[in-house]
């Protein structure tokens, strides 16, 4: 693919998918296919927030870690020479390496080849492979077409382009471009999509080198009729089409010219496109913009047209009616008659669809991000209480005029739904929970533990100061600790030493210590027996926290399995210290070091090892979506060799109440879930209750939460959960199967005797005296426990977690000559010659054949 530098020189390369931009003013820029070299003195994120396609960054003056906090489909670094060896390390962060070439030998072409196929060979986290561009002083379209088939692509000066034929000195841009496009015709014609600025398709043309560069010339469609030659479109009837932008497929054979369409529309039937009529915005658009132009007496829209107070009232008083529906088909009712009064603004100012969506685009290409607040008076309005991140939100100062913040007072309520009014597919999409999204955490992990593995603990020192704020010297804190590390008050230290006898008592009693021996047949003796996992790595989450708990849950199993080497990694607190409760912890379960940093940082430096952090051979515990995402990311590694103890997800609770139970026991239950996360969800499942009885609960549930000091949290998390009812016991636990939760409370009569009926769940608490914080911190189960629906196939940590069990057999001559013949026949079956003469050689002794 032809890739021209210095495109705002020459008007019609802003036409093509990638145009490189030198010099350019940041503040003017708004080109959508624009690589844009960053000026010396001015962020990287900056030029990406003013929309850059790709931010152009040269290799004398960039550093790997710089770019970490940047996607990476948004970046190009650019060397002044073919110095693959130090563009090596940016791979994984970068998606385009920009090399300049004087001269280009054989065996750097070879070379060049050799790194283009390796960058290629794994796709981008977003979509696409990465791009190996060679800038070139000047290029035919042989060229062009040869660097293209080996996979790279070309970067010319646009001075050496022009929209005129070709001469000895220029070539011409069209013919540059369709160097790369793949005829497989005889006419050697290239199919075209044509489509608007929306990418609707208008319909189905082909194109020329000929049509191409005409196209580029004017920024008009015209296209290779197969029957008349050159085709201006519209040049007769007056439906031209202005040429948006023009680009080729994957495959390079298919052609997609992006138009904004004139007169009555692209096909010769007078309709937009050649596929029946249009719908949806395109066309409210098109009528709005006939009203303008001359609208029928009478008109409705016109008379919005001529009176904006009007409009904006309708306006505001749509976008209030889509804030208090609740049902599905009255939020799209609303919306629809909302988005009808927002294009009549839009229409009335010249604004288009297409100016919409590329906005919406440029938005989208920011990688700073705003808080996402309220203005003070609509969060007095709607009560809003949180910001985006979930943090509860500062709420607005008082002022003379303003008066005393305004608290939210509104009834906090899940929604309510009865089992059997719901249809299958009902049924099926409230068992779903909130869809995580983790392809741009993944993204932003990646580099990090990249970075970790080439860097080691230079690079967990620079993100524990990046992302912690913390400067530290050490990447761990290595035993025997420091007893002042571990100075608590008496009670908390009895409180952990009561939980932790507690936890111990329960996961050694899981300990498997006899070997299983099974004759299957005389002779022929089978065996199993467990051994631990030598090297693990517990995951603690902290910094701000203090979760004494998760290193218990997670340091007494590794403990009674027998692992050789246990080593904790949690975040340190501001001034550079671990909370004394998990160093006391660390201490009891006899960890070997405690690595002073978290998030995707720490999970790299267990999986892959530092100079100071042993690898370990399995990483266990909790932490948020980057600590998730990386032990994903270490676990499908398949170099590091690393397993983990689950997927996880948001916390949540399945609740079963029956008309026995206790409303406030009920209700507290479910908040004390509630309040780990907006993304948590709580489940009642409600057995038979009537109108009042239901009633309790929901009054528990407002007037606990209430007086909670996370009662923003649980507001919002609360909002997205819900309550079933159910008929019998039965159903309650059928359903409770099928939404497999990680927490399910049983307050129900009988409560002992239902748990037979369990099949689904990572931890269980029965009856009104179970609540499930005991599990969470000291009643002897473990609470790091499978979430999101993976009960059905996980179980919670356990002692099993740190142990693997190895096989064994051993069979005597008589066995062997039992079932030799099977295994014979078996093999030949499956014609493994090799593992037949492995027994008959064998055999034929044994019975002196």
């Amino acid at each position: 693919m032809l890739i021209p530098i210095g495109g705002e020189r020459l008007a019609a390369t802003t036409y093509l998918p990638d145009v490189i931009y030198d010099g350019l003013e940041i503040d003017g820029f708004n080109h959508v296919n624009a690589w844009v070299n960053v000026p010396s003195g001015v962020d990287v994120g900056d030029v990406l927030d003013k929309g850059a396609k790709k931010a152009i960054v040269p290799l004398s003056a960039t550093r790997v870690e710089e770019l970490s906090q940047y996607p990476a489909d948004r970046l190009a670094i650019a060397s002044s020479s073919v110095a693959l060896a130090d563009l090596e390390r940016f791979v994984g962060h970068v998606s385009v390496f920009i090399v300049q070439a004087t001269t280009s030998t054989e065996s750097e072409q070879a070379a060049l080849v050799s790194f283009a196929k390796r960058v290629q060979s794994t796709l981008l986290p977003t979509g696409g492979i990465c791009q190996v561009v060679l800038s070139v002083p000047s290029a035919d379209t042989v060229f062009i077409a040869q660097q293209h088939k080996v996979g790279i692509d070309v970067a010319i000066d646009v001075d050496q382009l022009t929209l005129e034929a070709s001469s000895s000195d220029k070539l011409n841009l069209g013919e540059a471009f369709m160097a790369c496009v793949i005829s497989d015709r005889a006419d050697g014609l290239i199919p075209t999509m044509v489509v608007d600025q929306s990418n609707t398709a208008l319909g189905l043309v082909y194109s020329s080198v000929q049509s191409v560069a005409e196209s580029l010339k004017i920024g008009q469609g015209v296209y290779q009729s197969r029957s008349r030659g050159l085709w201006h479109k519209g040049a007769t009837s007056g439906a031209t089409q202005t040429l948006v932008a023009i680009d080729f497929d994957c495959d390079a054979d298919t052609l997609r010219f992006i138009v904004q369409q004139h007169g009555a529309g692209f096909c010769h039937l007078n309709t937009r496109h050649c596929f029946g009529k249009s719908a949806g915005l395109t066309v409210l658009e098109q009528t709005l913009k006939q009203r303008k132009a001359n609208a029928p007496a009478g008109s409705y829209t016109a008379r919005l047209f001529k009176d904006q107070e009007l409009l904006t009232a309708k306006i505001k008083e749509e976008a209030e009616e889509v804030c208090e529906a609740t049902e599905k088909q009255d939020i799209a009712w609303e919306a629809a008659d909302l988005l009808y009064f927002l294009m009549t603004k839009c229409v009335a100012n010249d604004v288009s669809l297409a100016d919409i969506e590329a906005n919406l685009d440029k938005k989208a290409r920011k990688v700073s991000r705003r808080p996402g607040n309220a203005k003070a008076k609509f969060i007095a309005q709607s009560g809003e209480a949180t910001k985006a991140n979930g943090k509860p939100a500062e709420p607005p100062k008082a002022t003379e005029q303003q008066g005393a913040p305004v608290k939210d007072t509104s009834r906090i309520q899940m929604n309510s739904y009865t089992f059997n009014e719901l249809d299958a597919a009902s049924r099926s999409k409230l068992l779903l929970r909130p869809i995580i999204n983790s392809d741009d955490i993944i993204a932003r992990v990646q580099p990090i533990m990249k970075a970790v593995r080439e860097q080691g603990d230079a690079a967990i020192l620079d993100y524990t100061s990046k992302f912690d704020q913390v400067k530290l010297s050490t990447t761990c804190i290595k035993a025997p600790f420091p007893q002042e590390s571990m100075i608590l008050d008496a009670a908390t230290k009895a409180a952990i030493d009561q939980a932790y006898d507690n936890i111990y008592a329960f996961h050694d009693a899981q300990m498997d210590r006899e070997t299983l021996i099974v004759e299957t047949m005389p002779g022929v003796v089978c065996s199993r027996f467990s051994r631990p996992i030598e090297k693990v790595g517990l995951y603690v989450p902290g910094g701000t926290a203090v979760l004494p708990s998760s290193a218990l849950m997670l340091g007494i199993p590794a403990k009674v399995a027998g692992c050789s080497e246990i080593i904790l990694a949690t975040p340190p607190r501001k001034d550079g210290s671990i909370v004394p409760e998990v160093m006391y912890v660390a201490h009891k379960i006899g960890a070997s070091m405690v690595v002073t940093a978290g998030g995707a940082q720490a999970v790299a430096a267990l999986a892959y090892g530092t100079e100071t952090i042993p690898k370990v051979d399995k990483i266990c515990g909790p932490g948020n979506q980057y600590v998730t995402a990386a032990k994903m990311v270490a676990q499908n590694d398949t170099s590091c060799l690393v397993s983990i103890d689950m997927p996880a997800g948001p916390s949540e609770v399945l609740v079963v109440a029956d008309a026995t139970s206790n409303p406030a026991y009920v209700a507290s239950d479910l908040l004390s879930q509630a309040e780990h996360g907006v993304d948590s969800q709580v489940v009642l499942v409600a057995v038979g209750l009537d109108s009042e009885q239901t009633k309790a609960i929901e009054n528990e549930i407002h007037e606990q939460a209430s007086r909670l000091p996370r009662v923003d949290i649980v507001r919002q998390s609360i909002a997205k959960s819900y309550l079933v009812h159910v008929d019998t016991i039965e159903d309650a636990l059928a359903y409770s199967n099928a939404y497999a939760p990680e927490h399910l409370i049983l307050h129900n009569d009988n409560a002992e005797g239902v748990v037979r009926l369990v099949n689904n769940a990572g931890s269980v608490f029965v009856g009104p005296y179970s609540p499930e914080s005991c599990g969470d911190y000291a009643s002897g189960t473990n609470h790091t426990l499978p979430t999101y629906g993976y009960s059905r196939m996980y179980s919670g940590v356990n002692t099993h977690t740190f142990l693997k069990h190895i096989t064994s057999q051993q069979l005597t001559a008589d066995g062997l000559n039992r079932l030799g013949d099977t295994v014979m026949r078996l093999a030949e079956v499956e014609r493994l010659e090799a593992h037949r003469n492995a027994v008959a050689i064998r055999v034929r002794d044994i019975r002196k054949l």
